[in-house]
């Protein structure tokens, strides 16, 4: 164990100032940004279960895949060069979900997290990963998905009360490839997440979806990238957000880059927030930079808004009461993405737990 010493330049140093850094609190993130957190060489994700024929895991040591610009991931780099690694064979295609899950060890230090998905060559499989539990984690995630391959992520945060994260969750997409990714987050003190996504030959696809449920004191940031760089790749976009109770705050940031030879181009993203209580608070905001006018179609949307009153008093009317008339809403916004899971039982969870959320909230 010992006390990271980052070798990065102060003004490498995160101040709040910076465009990537300007909602983030500072000061709650434990010190994984600035150097002072106690970091530790520990490796709690671990396969749930048997992995089946054509999947491997294994700890070792890796390199990254691309640069970042980003803080913490280039002071988990400097930390330690082992990481665990989930290879999926080339042409094999794997039926049922590989779980991930990490176990908590508590937050007197952080865990300073490398991570490698690679899909081979016309694969196909869902990775699924659940965090749970209190913890302080920095996450460098990275995923390679290889021509022809279709690979489904779905990032599970259901932490404690307690939990900090911040993580980058970066996908390399290849030729004729299709990366899905889920991301859920209903848990924790602090999240930041940072789904990107680097297209690298012509044909690949992207989709990104997420839900995310804040309460009081409650921080959620999810900060989408989007690259395109090449001819004839699609990207779609999808995040909701509901907050509910006293300083409840959550930010998205969509950001998609359309290169000069990014001709043939197809991208929308969302992004819609459900207020719950005053004193809540929602930032979105979704930016595009095309270079290019020869696209296929390039757009974005936002919105953040209360319940619906038409929608209430319908049930109501029907006999229900107004707390299971909200309920049955904020289940309702929700489940276009939670049922894009395709699992019951993560579903039927994920649902219960906005649910007590949301009672937790008095709402």
């Amino acid at each position: 164990m010992t006390t990271l010493q980052s070798n990065l330049l102060d003004n490498h140093t995160p101040t709040g100032r910076e465009e990537a850094w300007r909602f983030t609190p500072l000061k709650r993130l434990g010190g994984m940004h600035d150097g002072s957190a106690v970091a530790i060489n520990r490796h709690s994700l671990a396969a749930k279960n048997s992995l089946p024929n054509g999947a491997s895991f294994e700890q070792r040591e890796i390199s990254a895949l691309t640069e970042s610009d980003d803080a913490i991931v280039n002071r988990i780099r400097e930390f330690t060069n082992i990481g665990t690694v989930l290879t999926i064979d080339a042409n094999a295609e794997i039926t049922e979900p590989i779980f991930l899950g990490r176990t908590s060890e508590g937050t007197t230090e952080a865990e300073f997290s490398r991570v490698l998905i690679n899909a081979g060559v016309n694969s196909k499989a869902v990775v699924i990963i659940e965090n749970t539990g209190d913890t302080h984690l920095a996450e460098d995630l990275e995923i390679h998905v290889s021509a022809g391959a279709h690979l489904t992520f779905i990032s599970l945060q259901e932490w404690g009360a307690k939990t900090i994260h911040a993580a980058r969750h970066h996908a390399i997409v290849d030729r004729d490839a299709t990366f899905k990714s889920i991301v859920v987050t209903i848990g924790g003190d602090v999240v930041r997440l940072l789904p990107t996504v680097d297209f690298i030959a012509p044909g690949a696809s992207c989709d990104l979806s997420g839900v995310y449920f804040a309460t009081a004191g409650q921080f959620f940031e999810h900060r989408m990238f989007v690259d395109h760089k090449v001819p004839n790749a699609k990207s779609r976009v999808n995040y909701k957000g509901a907050l509910a109770g006293d300083k409840a705050h959550t930010v998205w940031i969509g950001d998609v880059f359309i290169r000069a030879a990014a001709e043939g181009t197809d991208t929308y993203e969302l992004n819609r927030n459900l207020l719950l209580s005053d004193g809540a608070r929602a930032d979105s905001v979704p930016n595009l930079e095309i270079e290019t006018g020869e696209i296929v179609g390039a757009g974005h949307a936002s919105t953040t808004g209360r319940f619906d009153d038409e929608q209430l008093f319908y049930l109501m009317s029907r006999g229900i009461n107004g707390d299971d008339a909200r309920r049955l809403v904020v289940r309702g916004f929700f489940n276009e993405i939670v049922s894009e899971i395709n699992n019951e039982e993560i579903q039927n969870r994920i649902m219960s737990r906005i649910d007590d959320e949301l009672a937790k909230a008095g709402k």
